[in-house]
């Protein structure tokens, strides 16, 4: 199943040493005005080799915009884009296809599909399918913004037990780029960079949290009961390579508290329904309740290290030691950073045109 959503409908393809990594919108509203420019943004956020503590396979992901935009606007014919894969080593792999990695999908993908799977790089499994999902929330971002006036902030929450504190919506928005890791707060980003440098010295790796907040979300995007906006957000988060847990609001904090303490009062505020706080992270019986979006997402450490491990040879079936050779993030945490971001944006584009707040055709603003 490569493709999500009902009315912003997404469908990904290509692999990691393939020709290209590709996506489709389908059903994006016709007359929205699209900034090239800001979609390769998004893609620089994400592609590798921009910094020291990344892996340094060396990819331009410069955006080839090839149908669904005419004259710099949306036609509501589907929208494809690609970049092309142009720094590929698949030796290593070609020699150990048939030694899966430990915590790869190599094992899986291989027994599901009989073998026939592209193991290069992880084909579809590998961190490098993302930046398809970046292309297609850089235009659900402007989509959004454009119509709604939401605005998704993501950064690096936590890498190794190293936390950010909390801080403001605007020390975020201030802050999160202003170093590699993507930590808006500066002090407790230069421990997280060491932490990762030392895992890197050490052939290793390490997982950490990415926080995401959308504003300005409107009340009533999800639809119970099975597409809820917590469902639907869940498994887009998901299909994100190395995702292991997806909390909201006070998300797995709610097993310790009590009511009183869990429970967000209503209040008014400027003639508006709003809670007083937002322990729910803005979604109540799976729908959104106009207060900012608050989730959290889980990775687990990147599984490719250079120490030894210990794993088993499926032809001959016998064990076996595994060393892994290639480029590789000691921590994925700072790349993944925007690709949060943009599957937050896809989801809410497809709830909102679902909900009736985005029009299948755009007005161009006077």
């Amino acid at each position: 199943m490569n493709s999500i959503g009902k009315f912003f409908r997404v469908t990904t393809f290509g692999e990691s040493h393939g020709f290209c990594i590709g996506v489709v919108i389908d059903g994006c509203p016709a007359g929205l005005k699209i900034d090239a420019n800001k979609i390769q943004n998004e893609l620089n956020r994400r592609k590798p080799g921009q910094s020291s503590i990344s892996t340094n396979r060396d990819e331009s992901d410069k955006l080839q915009i090839l149908s669904g935009v005419f004259n710099e606007h949306t036609t509501n014919a589907p929208i494809c884009m690609i970049i092309p894969n142009n720094s590929t080593d698949s030796g290593y792999y070609e020699k150990n296809w048939m030694n899966p990695r430990p915590s790869h999908a190599d094992f899986t993908a291989y027994n599901k599909y009989g073998g026939q799977n592209d193991y290069r790089g992880g084909g579809i499994f590998s961190g490098r399918i993302t930046a398809s999902f970046v292309m297609a929330g850089a235009v659900a971002k402007q989509l959004l913004s454009e119509t709604l006036g939401i605005t998704i902030i993501g950064f690096t929450s936590s890498i190794g037990g190293i936390s950010v504190p909390p801080l403001s919506y605007s020390e975020i928005i201030r802050n999160t780029e202003l170093n590699k890791v993507r930590c808006p707060d500066n002090d407790t980003a230069l421990k997280m960079i060491q932490a990762i440098e030392t895992v890197r010295n050490e052939g290793d790796s390490i997982g950490g949290t990415v926080d995401c907040i959308a504003l300005n979300i409107p009340v009533g995007l999800g639809d119970p009961i099975f597409d809820t906006l917590e469902g639907e957000l869940s498994k887009a988060l998901f299909a994100i390579p190395a995702v292991k847990a997806v909390e909201f609001g006070a998300g797995k904090k709610f097993s310790e508290m009590k009511g009183s303490e869990a429970n967000d009062p209503f209040m008014i505020l400027e003639g508006k329904v709003i809670t007083k706080t937002n322990n729910a992270g803005g979604i109540l019986g799976g729908i959104s309740t106009g207060m900012p979006l608050v989730l959290k997402t889980t990775f687990k450490p990147t599984p490719s290290i250079s120490k030894p491990q210990n794993t088993v040879n499926l032809q001959k079936l016998e064990e076996t030691v595994i060393t892994i050779h290639g480029r590789h993030d000691p921590c994925i945490v700072p790349r993944a950073v925007p690709v949060v971001e943009s599957v937050v944006a896809i989801v809410l584009a497809d709830h909102a045109l679902r909900a009736g707040y985005i029009s299948p055709v755009l007005e161009e603003k006077a």
